[in-house]
């Protein structure tokens, strides 16, 4: 086996050098396809004879005659060259038509309402051999579940993102009120005197009936009679069908709701903040082609249902 002495002394270009001499026999002709100077090709032929200890080439009238030893190792040279060219050729493009396996995405159920469905019936029109799967998330362990794979990139109002993790800004998402007309006779837009005495159903994670909602209306001295809570959007349209009542909900989400179950909307009488909903994945996927596929497909699919539910966000140029 060739020593760590011998092999420091030779570099990619002079197996390139030794590689195009084998085909031209012909120092320059080999010089003009290695873009070198007949004097640089000499010199790195010089550095590989003393390399490998072995004259490699002899002059026979114009052309080279290569030895015995540069005949028995111009195989394994030409096979290393050809694993190199192959390892940093351009990957082929992405072709979901063709493609077979999962995608997987990250969202909490209010965007999941909004979106999955959409997502999943362009996915099996573009590439009929994917699988989609959504995994439940929200912005406490976006970041965590993302670097373990559980899904390819995460919906949500994430916070400051690693700086392995790319967030991209998608829209801003509104608040807006939902009730049901047969229980509450209401016209939108509903009134500020309306909105504070109807009975409201709140959606908090944490069992809490003081939300962003009742900071807002803390602010302008009003308050809301909040009768129940719930952890979940899908408790809200059930819970609204069954009394007279008001809920705050996301208005992608809050839309998707009004057309499934009749209710509805309003724009609430009171400024209430908006959501900075965002796309985080990881900054090593940036360059896939599958990944970065998927991911626009998204946008482009999340962009047309803002459109179709009536939403006033849409997605930012920045993600467009």
């Amino acid at each position: 086996m060739m020593n760590d002495a011998v092999l420091r002394k030779i570099d990619l270009n002079l197996l390139l050098a030794f590689s195009v001499l084998m085909q031209e026999r012909n120092v320059s002709r080999a010089a003009e396809r290695l873009l070198l100077g007949q004097s640089g090709l000499s010199a790195a032929l010089k550095r590989l004879r003393e390399a490998l200890d072995d004259e490699l080439f002899v002059r026979v009238g114009r052309g080279l005659q290569p030895t015995a030893r540069a005949l028995a190792i111009a195989p394994a040279i030409e096979d290393a060259l050809s694993g190199i060219e192959r390892a940093i050729r351009p990957p082929k493009g992405f072709d979901p038509s063709t493609w077979q396996g999962e995608f997987r995405v990250g969202m909490c159920d209010n965007l999941e309402t909004a979106f999955f469905g959409p997502l999943v019936a362009r996915l099996r029109q573009l590439a009929p051999g994917a699988r989609l799967v959504g995994v439940a998330a929200d912005k406490r362990d976006a970041a965590q579940m993302l670097d373990d794979g559980a899904y390819e990139f995460s919906i949500s109002v994430h916070g400051e993102p690693a700086s392995w993790h790319i967030r991209m800004p998608l829209f801003e998402q509104c608040s807006i009120a939902i009730y049901d007309p047969l229980q509450l006779k209401l016209k939108p837009p509903i009134s500020v005197e309306d909105f504070v005495a109807a009975p409201h159903i709140a959606i908090s994670f944490v069992g809490s009936a003081t939300t962003a909602v009742d900071a807002a209306l803390d602010k302008v001295g009003l308050g809301r009679n909040v009768v129940a809570t719930v952890p979940r959007y899908s408790a809200v349209p059930p819970a609204l069908r069954a009394m007279p009542s008001i809920a705050i909900v996301p208005e992608s989400l809050g839309r998707c709701m009004a057309q499934l179950h009749n209710l509805e909307v309003s724009m609430p009488p009171i400024e209430l903040p908006a959501d900075p909903v965002s796309m985080l994945y990881r900054r090593v996927d940036r360059a896939d082609e599958r990944a970065s596929w998927f991911r626009q497909l998204f946008v482009e699919v999340a962009d047309k249902a803002l459109l179709a539910s009536g939403c006033k966000a849409g997605i930012c140029a920045e993600a467009a």
